[in-house]
């Protein structure tokens, strides 16, 4: 395994931690957040999507090495969408 999908497989990994301590206590500090992970470790805690990335970009300008996952969201969560012609 090279080493950018192990930082990947960490980032993933500890997204999908945040994402369910968010979802299951209303009070976690990521609840509700924006969060940024490079390397495996969190860097970034913002209150919207494009103060995420520009954070995340200083920190780590290597975005093969970064991750970022909005807490409380229910990603398996299916949405239909549709088109008007």
């Amino acid at each position: 395994m090279s080493a950018t999908n192990t930082v990947q497989t960490l980032n993933r990994e500890l997204a999908d931690q945040i994402n369910a301590e968010a979802r299951s206590n209303p009070q976690s500090p990521y609840a509700n957040k924006f969060v940024g992970i490079a390397n495996g470790q969190v860097v970034v805690v913002a209150d919207d999507l494009g103060e995420l990335f520009r954070r995340l970009r200083q920190i780590e300008p290597d975005p093969s090495k970064t991750f970022g996952v909005e807490a409380s969201r229910d990603y398996d969560e299916i949405h239909d969408i549709w088109e008007l012609r």
